[in-house]
Order: structure tokens, then C-alpha cells, then sequence
């Protein structure tokens, strides 16, 4: 038996197989689970064809963040398909170019409220929606959800309003880990070091994290490794991690904890 044997899990956020999300979905199904993949828009046929390289996923469904008819649409299909959710891995996150790279002063607010709306309300909705089924987990512990995260504890050079928004996950997070806990749902945050993916080079500088994320971390970092992200996304999906909650798991090497 696997760590998620019957466990039935809804992985967002997969578009290609070097994300974090695709490296989460494969190990939670070499470890019994049972997984959908959500994808939105046109990006929804690259998560079909990314899937194909995984095997056995369950379902494709498409869910766009910001769309409050297609999550009610995707609660109400997981539901027919599964009966019930025991994980959900929220990877979702986007922010328009204006606020990467160009300081804090030049993104207009319009911009600004999307990258809020897809990076971090998008965890309060698609709980809220799928809050039902998670209540229904038949797993030990209960069910677990897991946002994607990035340490914001401090400012990143040309990360800018997306640190920001890491931020505001971070607290959302914890305010949902209190009013859902009841429930036997418990939510985390995992956050990662800097993982060389698609969504990544799309950040202005990134080279910069590449460059001294392994000097500065005690364990070293492989920006082409995201198998420990992996393993440990599964751990926090599985009954070994069912007393944590309202936490952030970094997955970074030890970096975050340097000077």
C-alpha cells in the first residue's frame, strides 16, 4: 500500500511536465492516489496532452480562477466523479508583466488585482467550493489541502507585487486553516525554492535566485530538482502530517532561515 492508497486528489495548476504541480500529480499516483487535473482556457488542452505523460489520471476538468461558474461547474463534476475529495493541491498563480521587474510603482491597480484574484483568492474560492467534498474525506486525519508558496518573508529582487501576493497566500492560509479545521480539513502552505519550470523563466531575473539560492542554502539547492518539493507535498497530502496545520513547510534547502 501507498502513503495515499484511495485517496482521491484534485492537482491544479498543471500545464507541463516540469512543474511543480506535474512532479506533485506523479507521486501522488506512484503512491496509490487516485488524481483529476484541472486545467483553465486554452492552457486546459496543454494540461490534457502534459497528462498523457502521467498515465492514469482520473479526470481533466477545466476550472478558470476567475470564473465563479466554472468552479461551481468543476465542485459539481469532482462530485459526480468522486463522491468525495481528500486532497486538493492549489499551484495556481499568475501575474500580469507590469508587476514583475518594474519596482512597486508602476503596475496599475487593475493589474494588481489580477494577480491577487488567480495567485491568492483563488485558494479561498476553490476551498470554499470544494469545502463539501473535503468535509466527506475518508482518510485518517481528514482531508489536506496544499498551496504552492514562495517565502515571504522577505523583499526578492524583481519579484515584487508576486511577493506580495505570496504574502497575502500566506495569511489566507492561515485564516482558512482556522474556520475549516473543524472539518477535518487542514491547510498548508509548501513553500519552495527556486525550481527552474516554464512559469519560472517568466520572472524577470530569476537567474538571480539561481545564482545564489545554493550558496546561501546549508542543504545546497538544484534548481532542476523538484523531486524533494514532491515528496514533500506528498507527505502533508497523507495521514503522516494529519496534526499540521496552518503552517509553512519550506522546501528550500534551508536558505529561507540565512542571513
Amino acid at each position: 500500500m501507498g502513503l495515499l492508497t484511495d485517496h482521491r486528489i484534485l492537482v491544479t495548476g498543471v500545464l507541463t511536465d516540469d512543474s511543480l504541480a506535474f512532479g506533485i500529480a506523479k507521486r501522488a499516483l506512484e503512491e496509490g492516489a487516485t488524481v483529476a487535473l484541472s486545467g483553465a482556457g486554452r492552457g486546459t488542452s496543454l494540461t490534457r496532452r502534459t497528462a498523457r505523460k502521467l498515465g492514469d489520471v482520473g479526470e481533466i476538468i477545466e476550472l478558470d480562477v476567475t470564473d465563479v461558474g466554472q468552479i461551481e461547474a468543476a465542485a459539481h463534476e469532482v462530485a459526480q466523479r468522486f463522491g468525495r475529495l481528500d486532497g486538493l493541491v492549489h499551484a495556481i498563480g499568475y501575474a500580469p508583466p507590469t508587476c514583475l521587474g518594474s519596482g512597486m510603482f508602476v503596475a496599475p491597480f487593475a493589474d494588481v488585482a489580477t494577480a491577487m484574484q488567480v495567485s491568492t483568492y483563488s485558494l479561498a474560492a476553490l476551498v470554499g467550493a470544494f469545502r463539501p467534498l473535503l468535509q466527506k474525506s475518508e482518510a485518517l486525519g481528514g482531508a489536506s489541502v496544499v498551496a504552492l508558496d514562495f517565502d515571504a518573508s522577505r523583499a526578492y529582487p524583481m519579484y515584487d507585487w508576486m511577493g506580495v501576493m505570496k504574502a497575502g497566500l500566506e495569511s489566507l492560509g492561515r485564516y482558512i486553516a482556522r474556520e475549516v479545521g473543524p472539518d477535518r480539513i487542514r491547510v498548508n502552505m509548501l513553500a519552495a525554492g527556486p525550481i527552474r519550470t516554464v512559469a519560472a523563466k517568466s520572472i524577470p531575473g530569476f537567474d538571480q535566485f539561481e545564482d545564489t539560492w545554493d550558496e546561501r542554502a546549508p542543504l545546497g539547492w538544484d534548481v532542476y530538482d523538484s523531486s524533494a518539493v514532491a515528496d514533500t507535498a506528498v507527505a502533508l497530502l497523507s495521514p503522516l502530517m494529519r496534526a499540521t496545520s496552518a503552517s509553512i513547510i519550506h522546501v528550500d534547502g534551508g536558505a529561507h532561515a540565512m542571513g
